[in-house]
């Protein structure tokens, strides 16, 4: 596989109200990631974490496929020297560094190989299309996954599904990815997955507070990270911070009214 030129974008990036869709856009190498192509998402994810105006993102690709992985004759140097630079303003593409504010939901179709259930595992919520086919075959290529599976994939999946398929490196459909928990939704057949993700994408960014949203990110992420009880013991003063906003007032106007809530993230 060679690399797209540097004047094609390899991720499209397009602002939906408040929500950032971000595309995979490599459909003729089934998206198989280059060094440009990884730095691309990575500063769509910084734009999508630094806007304030930005309050969800969709992940989703262009074509047939969501990824096909890496594009190892692009990538391998990298990988050899031991992983790809972060660029001035970007995130790390498999949003391993640190907690994010903002929710992500990531739409998947045709071929998820290796580094795209690691992306899929990155995002908050995740949905596929029923003819999806997943591979973490990483250990059939010498090599092992690094960006999340190991430790995302066990969370998500328990450690003996996780196993299964990391070890194995064999392909599994849809309805597994759904049944051990890697996707929440599978799409029935004529349902495209990138119109679904977007449909959820908009209920967070329209009907709830992003302040309220961002807040609930933190707590989870804080109780994953450093026990119940550390998030327990910020419950009162993001509370006491929150019902202080501008959002919180509206959201009891607007149950008082009886209409839906119109936030501004203040």
């Amino acid at each position: 596989m060679s690399a797209t030129p540097e004047n094609v974008p390899t991720v499209t990036v397009e602002r939906d109200g408040h929500v950032l869709l971000i595309g995979l856009n490599r459909p003729a190498k089934r998206n198989a990631f280059t060094r440009q192509m990884i730095s691309e998402l990575s500063i769509a994810y910084g734009l999508l974490e630094s806007d304030d105006d930005l309050w969800c993102g969709v992940l989703f690709s262009h074509g047939d496929h969501f990824t096909g992985g890496l594009d190892m004759q692009d990538v391998g140097g990298d990988l050899a020297s031991g992983g790809f630079e972060i660029p001035t303003g970007g995130r790390d593409p498999w949003r391993r560094d640190g907690t994010w504010s903002k929710p992500l939901v990531a739409a998947a179709q045709g071929w998820v190989m290796t580094a795209g259930i690691e992306l899929l595992l990155a995002a908050d919520i995740r949905v596929a299309a029923r003819d999806s086919r997943f591979s973490q075959l990483e250990v059939r290529r010498g090599i092992y996954p690094f960006g999340g599976a190991t430790f995302r994939f066990p969370r998500e999946a328990g450690w003996g599904n996780a196993m299964r398929w990391i070890l194995t490196g064999e392909e599994f459909d849809a309805a597994e990815a759904h049944r051990i928990g890697l996707i929440q939704e599978v799409l029935p057949d004529g349902t495209a997955a990138t119109e679904r993700a977007k449909e959820i994408a908009r209920v967070i960014s329209e009907r709830s507070a992003p302040l309220g949203v961002r807040a609930a990110l933190a707590s989870a992420h804080q109780a994953r990270e450093q026990g119940d009880a550390a998030a327990i013991a910020q419950f009162k003063p993001d509370l006491a911070r929150l019902m202080t906003s501008a959002d919180a007032a509206e959201g009891v106007k607007s149950f008082v009214e009886r209409r839906d809530a119109v936030f501004t993230g203040r």
